[in-house]
């Protein structure tokens, strides 16, 4: 009789643990969340604010090429301010406070992009090469995220329905957008020569 060996994935697709920088990351996304949608609700958006601020300075210490991710970052905090800002000046999304000009998106909220930004590259890597799927995420990931915004008293929506539908179909185009522009400035995954 000769040995085999036993049934099961073999070393080479054996599924990989998930590294713990990436739950390190989604526990400070998650915290990072909380804190910045209840102190925004309770009016003391500071607090959330500076969690954020934190982050991406943790943040770009711990990552190879900082310069990326701080770009990265930016973007994502401009391309929030413009989507944000369309939706409240649309009425969908109304904020109790936060917002520095009158009709645009509370500044709280730019800091969850923020937030959001230095995920990418850590949390949401496997997604970039996957846009369909980034798409489908987004599209339900987004609206549940604010529904959550909401029931915690963060963000009210004047038209339910509708409001959760804007920010589903937003939302399947942002994520796949944020992933493109991870993809081109990743400062985490730099290739060694």
């Amino acid at each position: 009789m000769s040995s085999s060996a036993p049934p099961g994935p073999s070393p080479s697709n054996a599924p990989r643990p998930i590294a713990p920088r990436v739950w390190l990351y989604f526990v400070v996304g998650q915290a990072g969340w909380f804190v910045c949608v209840l102190s925004a609700a309770r009016g003391v958006a500071w607090i959330g604010g500076a969690f954020v601020l934190a982050t991406v300075v943790w943040h770009a210490t711990r990552v190879a090429a900082p310069v990326p991710e701080l770009k990265l970052v930016a973007t994502a905090v401009l391309i929030g301010a413009l989507w944000e800002s369309l939706l409240v000046a649309s009425g969908l999304l109304v904020y109790p406070g936060g917002a520095l000009i009158g009709g645009t998106a509370p500044w709280w909220l730019l800091a969850l992009w923020a937030l959001f930004a230095v995920q990418f590259n850590v949390l949401f890597g496997w997604l970039k090469r996957r846009l369909f799927l980034a798409a489908m995420v987004g599209a339900l990931a987004g609206p549940l995220s604010f529904r959550a915004g909401a029931a915690l008293g963060a963000v009210r929506f004047s038209d339910p329905a509708l409001s959760l539908f804007a920010l589903s179909v937003g939302w399947a185009v942002l994520m796949p957008l944020m992933l493109a522009l991870a993809r081109r400035w990743d400062g985490v995954h730099v290739p060694t020569d």
